[in-house]
């Protein structure tokens, strides 16, 4: 079979994609992509001045910016209230934004820094936009994910690291495996509901992007030569997962897509793989899903829980 790239994006002229993240790294490269090949691309940052900047960079002439911090709902909230103001529909939304491994923290509503930013924060967006979504036939919603997945267990009990000791790793591996954990529910009561969006989880591979800003020490130089050893030479590699999830007509809904190389899936070009046993817990998704909602105070327009 030919190896999947990013000449194998078709024409996107009619499409609005939402990317989180997208000033830099494969955030960015996702919009590059997206913007050249036609579609209507939001930028949803945190860093308003580094979003502007990056839409201005990119090629295409219908790139917009939108604030949005993750670490706090009330943001997350006036995003989608805008976006919901300025479209009627929503073709993509690329739950792409993520922190790694920073130093003990909490976000503005009181969240472990890396699962309310990467899972809670994305969970209450696409909650919100998912009306946008259901209105417009073939959207998707691709969420970012991590091979650290794979050391990843969801703590119910101190989801929030207020008692355990906190590891940056065991923390990072937590929300990433939420991250698909979320993607499963989510299909599994879409298909219910027989709505039109599909959810799909990637994993982008190695990639030396400013992800790694917060890992220090043996760890950090660790990274570094695994990288370059055997990494995804670019970020722009690095978002070849993230572009077929979002735009090849192959893909179902539930899928995980990650590179194809043999080692760790560090690097390569982007297939249909399997997570890891303890992201399809059914039982967990559902524990899950339920406590995202109980924090986040975003119910989606789902009745009753998944088949």
């Amino acid at each position: 079979m030919p190896r999947w790239t990013a000449d194998d994006v078709g024409d996107q002229h009619g499409r609005t994609v939402v990317i989180t993240g997208a000033n830099s790294g494969i955030g960015y490269e996702t919009a590059r992509v997206f913007a050249a090949r036609g579609a209507s691309v939001v930028l949803a940052c945190r860093d308003r001045d580094r979003a502007t900047a990056a839409a201005a960079a990119l090629p295409g002439g219908d790139v917009t910016t939108l604030d949005l911090d993750l670490g706090s709902l009330a943001s997350i909230r006036r995003a989608a209230d805008e976006l919901r103001s300025r479209h009627a529909r929503l073709d993509l939304l690329i739950n792409n934004a993520g922190l790694m491994m920073p130093p003990l923290g909490r976000t503005e509503d009181g969240f472990e820094l890396q699962i309310g930013i990467n899972h809670l924060g994305h969970f209450a967006l696409t909650g919100l936009l998912l009306d946008r979504l259901l209105a417009s036939p073939g959207s998707r919603i691709v969420t970012v994910s991590s091979s650290a997945h794979r050391q990843g267990h969801i703590d119910f009990d101190d989801l929030q690291f207020q008692r355990r000791r906190y590891r940056p790793p065991t923390a990072y591996g937590q929300s990433k495996l939420a991250n698909i954990l979320f993607t499963y529910e989510l299909q599994r009561r879409l298909t219910a509901a027989k709505a039109q969006p599909i959810a799909v989880a990637v994993e982008p591979g190695i990639v030396s992007t400013g992800l790694q800003r917060h890992v220090t020490g043996a760890m950090a130089i660790g990274v570094a030569v695994v990288g370059k050893l055997i990494g995804q030479p670019t970020p722009a590699a690095g978002a070849l997962a993230t572009l077929r999830a979002a735009t090849d007509p192959t893909v179902n809904g539930g899928d995980y897509y990650a590179p194809d190389g043999r080692l760790l899936n560090a690097s390569g070009h982007p297939v249909p793989t399997r997570s890891s046993q303890a992201s399809h817990d059914v039982d967990t998704q559902r524990r899950l899903w339920a406590e995202s909602e109980r924090l986040t105070g975003v119910t989606y327009p789902f009745t009753g829980a998944a088949a």
